[in-house]
């Protein structure tokens, strides 16, 4: 595993927190039963639970370890004392996509907390890239697959 940092808003931090201990207190102490259900059962070679829930329990034990690895890299980036008035990580930002009219509001988070059906933007995406350090009020381009879109941006909040 590499050692660089990750960065997390408190919340992603939190979840990924809740997410180790649900696995930890709950799924691994019920998957260990499964397994001991299943022996009882007789024969492993032919025992569809026994592998079932061995291929369960190697699941989530490596989840368990990846989550762990993420949780000790982790950087939490808080902003919301200080409540700068430019785009940093972990922004609201409501932007306006000036061709459509459209008004949209997105969380600039950690690639690990990315999720564009929650509105959370990757600080990696064109995007974000292109709010980093700009102020409610103006207007800026970015490159996207279909060409160039004009945006302006609205509001800044964190």
């Amino acid at each position: 595993m590499t050692t660089d940092s990750i960065p997390f808003t408190p919340q992603g931090y939190s979840e990924l927190k809740a997410e180790l201990d649900r696995l930890k207190s709950q799924e691994r102490p019920k998957v260990i039963q499964e397994i001991s259900d299943a022996r009882a059962h007789g024969d492993l070679r032919e025992n569809a639970e026994y592998h079932a829930a061995r291929e369960k329990q190697s699941f989530i034990e490596g989840r368990i370890q990846l989550l762990d690895d993420q949780i000790a890299r982790a950087n939490i980036i808080d902003f919301t004392k200080e409540r700068p008035e430019t785009v940093k990580f972990g922004a609201r930002v409501t932007v306006v996509d000036e061709d459509s009219g459209e008004e949209k509001t997105y969380h600039i988070v950690g690639d690990l907390e990315a999720d564009i059906t929650k509105n959370k933007l990757s600080i990696a995406s064109p995007l974000s890239k292109a709010l980093l350090g700009r102020r409610a009020g103006e207007n800026f381009e970015v490159q996207v697959p279909k060409g160039v879109k004009e945006f302006s941006l609205i509001k800044v909040d964190y």
